[in-house]
């Protein structure tokens, strides 16, 4: 079983620590609280840390002075710092210095639980193993021994080794975040961070700013100055997934960064040298998307110094039994099952079905068939009735939303449906559900603050539909369930959540 993230609370106010810490443990983090500078930093390099928050002005050793050593001393380590709004400036050095992110205070502590969930993430996924070929029972990787999965193994050890600029293209759900990880992890930069930025999942307003960051007052809502995901990635590697889907204004300054290797902030003119290595990845056709002229010929160029293309899971069908297995093992874990199994013929029958989703999708079909089980082995009418959810047709895909309710009302006279309006809100539910679980990368809060429900209606919309961060996004570490022994379960009760407006100055 994956452990607990263990995060590292530096913070001389004792309420506060308290407050903070409880909220952090009610999330599943293990929280040690360090209330001077010197005992954070000395705690630090003698453990194992997914993230460190940290006070600015602390006893002992100022929380600038501590973002750097534990920089010098752990450079892959997330930092979050903690200041108020007369400290933004020296904020502003800690991250160039190597912070992860900072927060002003005051501050809702969903603000704070959000950034965590992404500096652990961000953590682990560059401090986990990475396995390739197989992967173990509580790490992740690359897995499958055919033939295609052989040549791309050799194409990560050609180019894992260089600088040069990697662009990563196949269906969606085939791995190329996997892929990408991997290049990094056996890359000269594996000390360095690995910054990844989903690039469709971040609204196209924002891109940019989130990208090359941003100045104080140069847009609406920009109330401080905001470091970019390329100045964090300096001297290591940024991951710039679907990239075929960035605007042409953001894909004109990407190419200059490429260029001639510098950032310029939002509404600033500032020149900031950046050493970054670029993977990116996408699953569009930029070959005639440049026919369209909606991607750039030169940027197309600049991103493919060389090209890994992933083959989709129906070119590898020979690797869906060892993918079963691990995929049986996760949901297991996670469902607490002991000992999950599947009968040849079920195995035999996904081998054999079309995966237009791909790996993404084939987790997803196994997941769904061990919650249909109930704990026994996996058999033929579990595999079929979790494929049929799976496939369903939804909305609006290929109907208006006019003619989907025609077209169910037709079934309903016909006596092909017996409640179309519980039809129609399942079928919307999934498809809202599965978006804004793609949108957030799985994060729970992020999720029901989008979609004005409680975090326990998100749990048992996403166990019901079968999603979870590694279904509708690539596979990355997520906080453990609160009750494994009832993972749609409420969790265990804790007081409203209110802002931090009490904390003084630090």
């Amino acid at each position: 079983m994956i452990p607990p993230p263990e995060i590292l609370l530096v913070e001389d106010d004792p309420g506060i620590a308290a407050a903070l810490g409880k909220e952090l443990q009610a999330e599943g983090y293990r929280v040690t609280v360090a209330t001077r500078g010197d005992d954070g930093l000395t705690h630090a390099r003698h453990h194992r840390l997914d993230v460190v928050i940290t006070d600015l002005k602390l006893p002992g050793l100022s929380g600038l002075d501590l973002v750097a050593q534990l920089r010098a001393a752990k450079p892959k380590l997330p930092i979050i710092l903690m200041t108020a709004f007369g400290s933004t400036e020296t904020a502003i050095e800690a991250t160039k210095q190597g912070a992860f992110d900072y927060l002003l205070k005051p501050f809702d502590v969903t603000e704070l639980l959000d950034l965590v969930s992404k500096a652990v993430a961000s953590s682990r996924l560059m401090s986990e193993p990475l396995e390739i070929g197989r992967a173990g029972p509580s790490q992740s990787g690359i897995i499958g021994t055919s033939r295609a999965m052989q040549s791309i193994y050799k194409e990560i050890g050609r180019v894992a080794a260089t600088a040069v600029t990697v662009l990563l293209r196949g269906e969606t759900g085939t791995g190329k975040e996997l892929v990408a990880r991997a290049i990094y992890q056996h890359s000269q930069r594996a000390a360095q961070p690995f910054i990844a930025v989903h690039c469709a999942a971040i609204p196209e307003t924002l891109l940019e700013s989130e990208l090359f960051g941003h100045e104080r007052g140069a847009y609406t809502g920009a109330h401080v100055r905001r470091i970019g995901r390329f100045e964090q990635a300096h001297r290591g590697t940024i991951f710039l997934d679907e990239i075929g889907d960035l605007s042409p204004s953001t894909q004109v300054k990407l190419l200059r960064v490429l260029q001639e290797r510098y950032v310029q902030r939002v509404g600033g003119n500032e020149k900031i040298p950046v050493d970054v290595r670029v993977l990116a990845a996408t699953h569009r056709d930029l070959e005639s998307a440049m026919r369209e002229h909606q991607f750039r010929e030169d940027l197309f160029y600049r991103l493919s110094g060389v090209t890994i293309v992933l083959p989709p899971l129906a070119q590898r069908t020979e690797d869906i039994p060892e993918l079963v297995r691990y995929f049986l093992h996760r949901a297991g874990l996670e469902l607490d099952v002991d000992s999950p199994a599947i009968q040849p013929e079920a195995l035999a029958l996904l081998q054999d079905l079309p995966w237009p989703g791909n790996v993404r999708q084939l987790e997803n079909v196994v997941r769904q068939s061990l919650l249909l089980s109930r704990g026994y082995p996996i058999g033929l009418e579990h595999v079929r009735q979790a494929d049929a959810r799976a496939r369903r047709p939804v909305s609006t895909a290929e109907h208006t939303f006019a003619s989907y309710c025609t077209e169910l009302l037709a079934r309903a006279q016909q006596g092909e449906l017996a409640d179309a309006r519980a039809r129609m809100i399942e079928d919307v539910e999934r498809e809202l559900f599965t978006r804004a679980c793609h949108l957030a990368q799985g994060n729970q809060v992020r999720i029901a603050r989008w979609l004005g429900v409680t975090r326990t209606t998100v749990r048992e919309k996403l166990v019901h539909f079968g999603l979870h961060a590694t279904s509708a996004s690539p596979p990355r570490p997520s906080t453990p369930p609160r009750n494994r022994r009832n993972p749609a379960g409420p969790p265990p009760s804790r007081s409203p959540v209110a802002p931090m407006a009490h904390q003084r100055p630090g």
